[in-house]
Parts: C-alpha cells; structure tokens; sequence
C-alpha cells in the first residue's frame, strides 16, 4: 500500500470512529448537549480536526442518518427478487423488525431524532434521497400487492403509509419496552414466539384479509 493509499485509509478510519463516538454521545447526552468539543475527546483528536470532515454537529448527525438507511437499503434491495408481492412485503416487514432491534441506535436517529430531518428540511428541501428510496420500495411493493387484487379501496401511498406508520409503532414501542409490558399483563406469548411477532402476524392476517 502506497502513501497515498494509507492516507485516505487513514481519512476513513478516522470519520468512522467520529462518526461512532457522536452516536454514542447523541443517544446518551442527546442532540443538545453534545458538543464537538466532546466528540474530539473522545475519539482523542482536537475540535478542529473534525471540521475537515464535518462542517457541524448537524453534519455529523445527518451523516449518521444517511448511515443507516444505507444498511437497511442494501436490506430492501435484495427482496426485489422475490416476485410475489405479498412475499415481499412480509419479508420487507420482517427485515424492518430485525433491522430495529440489531441497530437500535441507528433506528433511533433515523425514525425518532427529529435533529436528522431538520438538516433534511433546511439543507435539502423536498429532496430526502435516503428516506424516499426506502417508502418507495414499500409504495412499489404495495402497488405491486394491488395489482394482484390486494388493497382495492385504499390508495397506494396512503396504504403504504399506514403499513410504515404501524410497523415503526410496533417497533418504537418494542424498543422502548411498552409492548413487553403490556403484553406481560394482558396477553399470552407462546414460547417459541414474541409479542413482537405476534403482533406483526396479526397485522398480516389483517393485510391479507383486504383482498
């Protein structure tokens, strides 16, 4: 590996370890008091070394943002290869599950940090090129369920909305812990199963039904 190799190896080291330690600082101090200052001391490099990478705070959090709907993107992108629609948005419902509860950090900033979609709303206006090509594959999936005879009466943004608006529910609770308790005093989980599935299979039986 030449000079010039291991400089940009290093570059990237280095914006990954920042952008690691001001997730880790977001999620436990929270947008506000965090401050680049903090971050630099924890990656133990000065404040200003940030700014060759990172313009602001709003930067860095934008671009954790944009992290995560990388990983759940390459997540969506293989199910294009499952024909049958109804297939597909199951499996998208399950990859969104599991995508939540193996990245709760990431799911926080992406669906529950509203600082993210500020940078979105000040820097980029009605462009959300991350955001957009997730609900897409969803709208795509859901017109591809009414094109078989699923969703009759409800149009295809508004039902692929409602679908996403349930499922972040289902997970936002799951993570914070709501769903467990409520479950553990009015519901009966079979063993091999969790409220979470349960409750995601009911939603399908509930989908299916709207043929």
């Amino acid at each position: 590996m030449g000079i010039k190799e291991r400089k940009e190896k290093h570059k990237e080291e280095l914006k990954l370890k920042i952008l690691d330690s001001a997730k880790s600082l977001f999620l436990k101090q929270g947008y506000e008091a965090t401050s680049l200052r903090k971050i630099a001391e924890q990656v133990e490099i000065s404040p200003t070394t940030i700014y060759l990478y990172y313009k602001d705070k709003s930067d860095i959090i934008y671009a954790l943002h944009q992290e995560g709907f990388k990983l759940l993107g390459a997540q969506f992108l293989v199910l294009q290869q499952v024909e049958d629609p109804f297939e597909r948005l199951k499996a998208m419902g399950r990859i969104y599950m599991s995508f939540a509860l193996e990245n709760p950090d990431f799911y926080e900033l992406m669906f529950i940090m509203k600082e993210p979609l500020d940078f979105v709303t000040k820097h980029c206006g009605s462009e959300w090129e991350e955001g957009e090509y997730a609900f897409t594959a969803l709208v795509n999936t859901v017109a591809d369920c009414k094109s078989v005879g699923y969703f009759k009466q409800v149009e295809v943004n508004n039902m692929a909305l409602n679908i996403w608006a349930i499922m972040h529910g289902l997970c936002s609770l799951k993570l914070q812990g709501h769903l467990d308790h409520v479950a553990s005093a009015h519901l009966t989980v079979p063993e091999n199963s969790t409220i979470l599935d349960e409750a995601f299979d009911s939603l399908i039986l509930i989908l299916k039904s709207l043929r």
